[in-house]
């Protein structure tokens, strides 16, 4: 499971100026907000704009400067994977250190929507023990064995939110290396990709796309 929420996408017109800095073409520049405050790229605009994003990563540039924040919810085996992508790509997360104790332990907690019947059962009954170890600890703070229960034996379908930050550039790199991924959640992610603006003009750039 994975879940995406709060999307914003921000420095569009910022991007489209910069790219027309190499030759000082600014005066072609026919894009504007419209009535709701988004962004909307006029004909000059997003034919450079398409042209650039075709030409290249050295051409580009001005892609990394369109900035993505969402906040997504994720098993942390997904989130693992996510990792790989350091460069350009920032993440705030929720602390499981710091609140796994916070709220019981429930189901809902953990992507186990793929899971048998044998499955389900043996993650009910972790989720059974790792709950009365949670109340244990609710109970005595000092209890610093709970806590190491909890923490170690913790499955990596349990599901974090982290606040991400990333640009298009990132994007390009993210969809065409896990479109096709054998994990749903990256398919979910990828059908997110391709709902942010233009991005079948400047992310779907590759195999006729």
């Amino acid at each position: 499971m994975i879940c995406l929420e709060r999307t914003t996408v921000m420095n569009f017109e910022n991007a489209i100026r910069g790219a027309r800095n190499p030759m000082n073409s600014w005066a072609r520049m026919d894009s504007g907000y419209d009535t709701e405050g988004n962004y909307v790229l006029g004909e000059n605009d997003l034919d450079l704009a398409r042209r650039l994003a075709h030409a290249g990563s050295d051409h580009r540039k001005f892609l990394r400067q369109i900035f993505v924040c969402v906040d997504i919810t994720a098993p942390l085996y997904w989130w693992k994977e996510f990792d790989t992508y350091k460069v350009g790509t920032v993440a705030n997360s929720t602390s499981t250190m710091h609140k796994l104790h916070a709220k019981p332990i429930e189901r809902t907690d953990f992507s186990c929507d793929r899971l048998d019947e044998g499955g389900l059962a043996a993650l009910d009954a972790l989720i059974a023990y790792l709950e009365a170890e949670r109340q244990k600890f609710v109970e005595d703070k000092t209890n610093k064995q709970s806590w190491h229960n909890m923490i170690q034996l913790l499955p990596s379908s349990y599901n974090q939110m982290r606040t991400v930050s990333m640009n298009y550039e990132n994007l390009i790199n993210i969809y065409y290396a896990r479109r096709t991924h054998k994990l749903a959640e990256w398919h979910t992610l990828c059908d997110w990709i391709l709902t942010l603006p233009y991005a079948k003009e400047l992310i779907c750039i590759r195999d006729g796309e």
